[in-house]
C-alpha cells in the first residue's frame, strides 16, 4: 500500500503542477474558458463572468502550489482537502459538460493538449480515485522538509507564479500552442485533414420472424443477407475540424479572405471587442500604423464590431485604416491582447504583438 500511496502522490502532484503551469502560460485563455462555463448557456452563473480573469489566475496558481505542497508533504490536511474539493468540482463540471454537450474543450491543459469533455471526465475520475487513496492514507506520507523550509518553498513558488502571470498578461504567452502561432500558413491550417474524414455507418433493416433487425456496416450489404427492407446512413464520427475554422475577412457582405491572404505583406490590427480595449494600446496604434506602412505593409483592421463603433475610436486616437469583420473568437484566439497586431506574409503568420510591445515588433 505504501508504494501505491507514493505513486499516487507523485502522479497527482506532478500532473497538478504540469496542468497549472500550462494554464499559467496563458491565463487569459483559461479565463475565456471559465467565461464560457459561467455563461447562461452552460451553468447560468453570469454574475461570475466579470471575475473570470482573477478567478483564472487564482485557480491556476493554486493548482501549481497544491501540486508542490503534495510533493513536499506540506500541510497535509489542508492540501488533501483542497485537492479533494477541487477535483470534485472539476469532475462535476466535466461530467456536466460531457453529458449535456455544453463545452467542447474543458481547457484542462490549455491549448497544449486539447481534451474533449468525456476524456477530461475520465481523467478527473482517475485523479479523484488517487486523491481518495491519499486521503485515507495520510499517515503513510510525511513532510520532506522542516516547516520553516517548506513555508519558504511555497512562498517563493507563489511569488514566481505571480511574476509569470503578470508577464504573460502584459506581453504574450511564453509558449504559443494556438493555431495562429508564428510560422502557421493560415490557408493550409483552414483545410480539412483528408486522413480524418466523416465516418458513416450504414444501417440495413431486415424483418426476421416478424421482428425488425438492424445490421450496421461501413457500406457493403451484409454478407449473405441481400433481402433487406431499407438502408439508412448516419455519421458515426464527424471529420476533425481544421486547425483554423470560422476565420474569414468580410466587408459589406463580401468575403475578402483569399484576396488578403494572397497579399505580400499585411499587418492586422485586431480589436475583437471595443468594450475590452486597453487605452494604452489604442494610443500606440497611430505610430505603429505609420511605421508598418513605411515598411511596406498594408495595414487593415479586423474586428467583430461594426464600423459605427470603430469610427469614433479611430477619430479619438487619430488613426485611420480600413476595418473588416472577423469572428471575435478567432481574434481573441489569435493574439491575447486588445488591441493586438499580427503580421502575415503571403498568408503565413510572421509576427504577433501585445499592445505593450508594438514598438519592438520586427517589421
Amino acid at each position: 500500500m505504501k508504494g501505491l500511496v507514493t505513486f499516487c502522490r507523485w502522479f497527482v502532484g506532478v500532473l497538478f503542477i504540469f496542468s497549472g503551469l500550462i494554464k499559467l502560460n496563458d491565463p487569459l485563455g483559461f479565463s475565456y474558458k471559465l467565461d464560457e462555463y459561467f455563461s447562461a448557456a452552460v451553468l447560468g452563473l453570469e454574475f461570475l463572468q466579470p471575475f473570470a480573469l482573477p478567478l483564472a489566475i487564482f485557480l491556476v496558481i493554486f493548482e501549481v502550489i497544491l501540486g508542490i505542497m503534495l510533493l513536499i508533504g506540506f500541510q497535509r490536511k489542508f492540501t488533501i482537502w483542497s485537492l479533494l474539493l477541487m477535483i470534485g468540482f472539476f469532475t462535476f463540471l466535466t461530467f456536466y459538460s460531457a453529458y449535456f454537450d455544453k463545452v467542447t474543450d474543458c481547457g484542462c491543459f490549455g491549448d497544449a493538449i486539447p481534451l474533449v469533455p468525456w476524456e477530461s471526465f475520465a481523467k478527473d475520475v482517475v485523479l479523484l480515485v488517487m486523491i481518495l487513496i491519499l486521503f485515507f492514507n495520510m499517515d503513510k506520507w510525511k513532510s520532506a522538509f522542516a516547516k520553516a523550509k517548506s513555508s519558504i518553498i511555497i512562498l517563493v513558488s507563489t511569488i514566481i507564479c505571480f511574476i509569470i502571470a503578470y508577464y504573460v498578461l502584459m506581453h504574450l504567452p511564453i509558449l504559443d500552442f494556438r493555431a495562429y502561432k508564428v510560422g502557421t500558413d493560415i490557408e493550409v491550417a483552414m483545410q480539412e485533414d483528408p486522413s480524418q474524414p466523416d465516418i458513416y455507418g450504414y444501417d440495413w433493416y431486415y424483418t426476421v420472424d416478424g421482428k425488425e433487425e438492424i445490421i450496421t456496416t461501413d457500406g457493403q450489404v451484409p454478407e449473405g443477407r441481400p433481402g433487406y427492407d431499407k438502408v439508412e446512413t448516419r455519421i458515426i464520427q464527424e471529420a476533425a475540424l481544421p486547425k483554423i475554422h470560422d476565420f474569414s475577412i468580410e466587408k459589406d457582405g463580401e468575403d475578402y479572405t483569399q484576396v488578403i491572404l494572397d497579399k505580400e505583406k499585411v499587418a492586422f490590427v485586431m480589436i475583437y471587442d471595443v468594450s475590452k480595449i486597453e487605452e494604452g494600446g489604442m494610443e500606440k496604434l497611430a505610430s505603429f500604423t505609420t511605421r508598418a506602412q513605411a515598411a511596406g505593409y498594408e495595414v487593415i483592421g479586423l474586428s467583430a464590431n461594426g464600423i459605427e463603433q470603430l469610427e469614433p475610436l479611430m477619430k479619438s486616437y487619430d488613426f485611420s485604416i480600413p476595418f473588416y469583420t472577423t469572428d471575435g473568437t478567432q481574434l481573441k484566439t489569435a493574439v491575447r491582447s486588445t488591441p493586438a497586431v499580427m503580421t502575415i506574409k503571403k498568408g503565413v503568420v510572421a509576427g504577433k504583438s501585445h499592445w505593450n510591445d508594438f514598438e519592438s515588433l520586427s517589421l
